[in-house]
């Protein structure tokens, strides 16, 4: 394994651990010696490790002692508590906030906090418009003549061989293409309920996802969840009875940023599977993990073709070529029969770039110096919250993907905090854009895709005076 990166997997898997509790304030770290037995790696590449983390101000060296989990991190806010959301499903949608808030996005005069993805600074442009251009060179027809209907070859092929490394072990016969991850949730949803269903999802959840539920006529019954360890289990459980379907995002789901440990997944997969409820996987942020590997998904565990896995490149790599996808399980013909009505194709220069840029070994390469970034953002955000948000203020602990949750005290109101900090040109999603009911309005999502800066810090304390005095 290449030196620069085995060095940041180890200080990534150790600043995870800090950052979900596992290693204490002024808890002992293993010794630069016992590092390098447990890893097999030399002494510099060990001593490597605990310089990163030092400058992460995650740990701290005492002379002849070692090293210490730092007291000054930030992982001395404390964590939101769990979400405890109605049980009667709701449709309730938010739309004015909604509009309101989405109507910044692509805007340059906002610091926008609001939008989840990474800013063009943090992604491979000028290698991508190289495929774009190879993409048209090599394509039948310049790219100009329709895809199989199940899609680009080349890039299902990528998806499967990507797919051994957490599990899936897919074939790129299993696969479908789609225009971005929204598009295969839509899928996966017409081919699976119908006008009056319920479906069980997280709460808070992604908006999009909430609104586009509601859009085909689904009761959305919003299930109890951790900021850690993600859905509550003995909620779902109880929640049975009363579902069609369900939508989850086990791996750093949006605003919380929690990661549902295996078993959980494992456990669920089997509880659905039994009541025969199918599940719709959203690992649109599974490759942004902070720790030292990817961890697996739902469809690790899927043995009975029950759940469809859908991804796209829109949080890693290309938010606006719209490439997405869905390993549909048993529910295949059916999704290809809607994609076939509703787009016929997918668009084909998008999905060859995309294709071959994962095929070059780029896409890894982009993926640790992405996964870096959002961590020493994440890292560094919560810093300045501890620093300059009311006393009481409470984040979720991301273990990977682009956002942290933000709980204020009791009585804040964030939808009048954003049109407080607009006025000042910067933007944030509410905690109830969130949700179908009437929760979460002391609580705000904060996107960590802008690249850390003096500007960035100014903006986060203007934010914080200004929840002092909503």
């Amino acid at each position: 394994m290449d030196k620069e990166f085995l060095y940041n997997e180890i200080a990534n898997g150790i600043a995870n651990q800090i950052a979900t509790g596992v290693l204490k304030t002024g808890e002992k770290l293993p010794s630069v010696r016992m590092l390098c037995r447990e890893h097999s790696i030399s002494m510099n590449t060990a001593k490597r490790v605990f310089l990163e983390l030092e400058a992460q101000s995650l740990v701290d060296v005492k002379p002849q002692s070692g090293y210490f989990v730092s007291a000054g991190s930030y992982r001395n806010l404390p964590l939101p508590a769990v979400s405890q959301p109605s049980q009667v499903a709701s449709h309730r949608e938010p739309d004015e906030l909604i509009n309101k808030v989405y109507a910044n996005m692509g805007s340059d005069d906002f610091t926008l906090f609001s939008i989840g993805v990474p800013a063009a600074d943090l992604l491979p442009l000028a290698k991508l418009r190289k495929e774009i251009i190879t993409a048209t060179r090599d394509l039948k027809g310049g790219g100009m003549v329709y895809e199989p209907l199940q899609g680009n070859l080349k890039l299902r092929r990528m998806i499967a061989i990507r797919s051994l490394g957490w599990g899936g072990n897919l074939h790129e016969s299993d696969l479908m293409t789609t225009n971005g991850a929204m598009n295969a949730l839509a899928f996966c949803l017409m081919a699976l309920g119908k006008l009056g269903d319920t479906v069980a999802m997280e709460s808070p959840c992604f908006p999009g996802t909430l609104q586009l539920a509601v859009s085909l006529g689904f009761n959305v019954l919003e299930l109890p969840t951790h900021p850690v360890t993600g859905l509550e289990i003995d909620a779902l459980k109880e929640a049975l009875p009363k579902i069609d379907l369900c939508l989850l995002v086990p791996n750093f789901n949006t605003p919380l940023g929690s990661c549902m440990p295996e078993a959980n997944k494992k456990e669920i997969v089997s509880l659905l599977a039994k009541n025969n409820i199918p599940l719709i996987e959203d690992d649109i942020y599974g490759d942004l993990y902070y720790g030292a590997q990817r961890p697996k998904c739902c469809k690790s565990f899927d043995k009975e073709g029950n759940v469809l896995w859908c991804g796209s490149v829109s949080k890693t790599l290309a938010p606006g070529y719209r490439v997405g996808w869905v390993a549909p399980g048993k529910y295949k013909e059916k999704l290809l029969k809607l994609k076939l009505v509703h787009s016929i194709s997918s668009p084909a220069i998008a999905q060859e770039a995309v294709a071959n840029f994962l095929g070059s070994g780029k896409y890894e390469s982009h993926l640790r110096q992405l996964r870096r970034t959002l961590q020493d953002n994440t890292q560094k955000y919560i810093h300045a919250i501890a620093r300059h948000f009311p006393e009481g203020t409470k984040t979720s602990r991301p273990q990977g993907g682009l956002s942290i949750w933000v709980e204020l005290n009791k009585g804040a109101d964030t939808a009048k905090l954003y049109d407080l900090a607009i006025e000042h040109h910067i933007s944030i999603a509410p905690g109830r854009m969130f949700t179908l009911q009437n929760q979460f309005e002391n609580c705000m999502r904060l996107c960590t895709g802008l690249p850390w800066s003096p500007l960035i810090e100014a903006r986060l304390k203007k934010l914080g005076d200004l929840a002092k005095v909503i």
